[in-house]
């Protein structure tokens, strides 16, 4: 067995110093004497969708050219090709090895960038066979959360920076609408401390993505539940004062004129 395998791996050595390589899915790849012809149809590779050939062309550039500024840039393709074929892991620890090598590599950013992103790409999708995406896991959104927001703080010249803040705005709606369905989770049982909790991290952590309204309200039902109308009030007023304009502001006024003026504690009587 061990003499198949180096003869194999001969066979293979072979191979590359002739400028021919069997790529991973069997097809035989050509390579060029240029480092720079190889970077070339490396990329018509993945222009066409060859990611296995691509990464043949960019891992040889990498090996045979390791102190070419071009390695850097095969390694840099070899992520890439890895994303393609949705090896997110795999992408990430290479986009992550670029940024810890070479720090202070123009494409350092993108690199960081697309690391955070393979996070997100790993985010549970949306099927009509499946729960809503908000009663998943959320362990790859918290960690796209995380990740983007890292990049957007660590690269703020990027300019990946309009789509990392397009990621992060999703991805933080997505953690807020899984606070909200366990919200309704907790209110369909009458678990209203569990539901004041919920809806508070909407209201604090993720205001101004399109669920102040709804958090608002369901804050003030969960406060009367609970008989205390001032903290009712206070959930109210503070949206009132954040969205003076929204067409909820004017239902929120009258509610809130509605209570009593002034709140009293919740009664112990007849306990």
């Amino acid at each position: 067995m061990k003499l198949r395998t180096a003869l194999l791996s001969l066979s293979l050595s072979a191979c590359a110093s002739f400028g021919t390589f069997v790529g991973q899915e069997g097809g035989e790849v050509q390579f060029a004497t240029e480092p720079e012809e190889n970077i070339k149809r490396g990329d018509e590779a993945m222009n066409a969708k060859n990611f296995a050939e691509a990464a043949s062309y960019f891992e040889f550039v990498k090996t045979k050219y390791p102190y070419l500024e071009l390695s850097k840039t095969a390694e840099l393709r070899l992520a890439d090709a890895d994303f393609e074929r949705d090896r997110f892991v795999e992408a990430r620890d290479r986009y992550q090895n670029f940024g810890r090598l070479h720090p202070t590599h123009p494409r350092v950013d993108y690199a960081a960038f697309r690391a955070a992103l393979t996070h997100y790409k790993e985010i549970p999708s949306d099927f009509f066979v499946l729960p809503p995406a908000s009663e998943k896991d959320q362990v790859e959104v918290r960690n796209a959360m995380s990740a983007m927001t890292d990049f957007v703080r660590g690269y703020p010249a990027s300019e990946h920076q309009a789509e990392a803040k397009k990621v992060l705005d999703e991805v933080r709606l997505r953690l807020a609408e899984h606070e909200m369905y366990v919200a309704d989770f907790y209110a369909r049982r009458d678990r209203w401390p569990a539901v004041v909790t919920r809806l508070s991290v909407v209201t604090k952590d993720f205001s101004g993505i399109g669920l102040d309204e709804r958090a608002s309200f369901g804050l003030y039902d969960a406060y009367l539940k609970l008989k205390d109308p001032a903290k009712a009030r206070a959930a109210l007023q503070t949206y009132v004062d954040k969205y003076p304009n929204e067409p909820g502001a004017k239902k929120a006024l009258k509610l809130i004129a509605e209570l009593p003026a002034t709140a009293a504690a919740p009664s112990d009587a007849g306990t």
